[in-house]
């Protein structure tokens, strides 16, 4: 067998592992979509391969999906740096020159890449039904500054958020699965579901939900500020 059709076996085969066990199964890049004010990327880093010198132009979230530690090489005086990710974990990411990364761990993993195409207002996102002041038990700010603000919602399982305004434009990206009943201000009620590793565009809407899982729910929603 080939050393590449190996490669692509064993990623395949640590994906279903994976999978089978609850995480989030590792997926090939590609762009998920893309619009006027953000481009949302699942990036593959793949493990043992030293990448080439690139750089990113633009301001990124980075929200990583599986676990993994990963070693950076600077093309100016920098020294390398090492980062452990964790499965979960969100990240603000300024233009920060040219540089090469490798997966130092044994496992692949994805990234998803929130690339923001236009500067931020550097307002604060405030309403009377936002949803950090009407439900602080579910909904957390991870971190805020002037181009977004992040929030991790984690809501039980059979857990309900309260009526709550979602004001801008977000991206919302899934740790779990989904499976909710969703009723807007206006009384209109459907059913939304979704899979753990699934990015979503959002615009603003007035709702409550209810998590009709047997399981916790968590999501991170990446809000927009420009």
């Amino acid at each position: 067998m080939k050393i590449q059709a190996l490669a692509a076996l064993l990623i395949c085969c640590a994906s279903l592992c994976w999978a089978g066990s609850g995480a989030i199964a590792v997926e090939p890049s590609g762009t998920l979509f893309e619009n006027d004010q953000v481009k949302v990327v699942r990036a593959l880093e793949k493990a043992h391969v030293k990448g080439k010198f690139h750089e990113h132009k633009v301001n990124r979230v980075m929200i990583y999906l599986q676990s993994g530690r990963q070693r950076f090489e600077y093309q100016d005086k920098r020294k390398p740096a090492v980062f452990n990710w964790k499965a979960g974990q969100v990240e603000w990411s300024a233009p920060d020159g040219m540089h090469s990364p490798e997966v130092l761990t044994d496992q692949p993993f994805n990234i998803i890449e929130v690339e923001l195409k236009k500067p931020g207002t550097g307002k604060a996102i405030t309403s009377k039904l936002d949803p950090v002041k009407v439900d602080p038990k579910h909904y957390k700010v991870e971190f805020e500054n002037n181009d977004v603000r992040v929030l991790r919602v984690k809501i039980e399982p059979h857990g309900i958020a309260p009526m709550h305004q979602h004001s801008v434009n977000r991206v919302t990206v899934f740790l779990t699965d989904q499976d909710f009943s969703v009723q807007d201000s206006t009384g209109k009620t459907a059913v939304s579901k979704h899979k753990a590793g699934d990015a979503v565009w959002g615009t603003p809407v007035t709702h409550t939900e209810k998590n009709l899982s047997d399981r916790p729910f968590e999501v991170l929603a990446v809000e927009l500020k420009s």
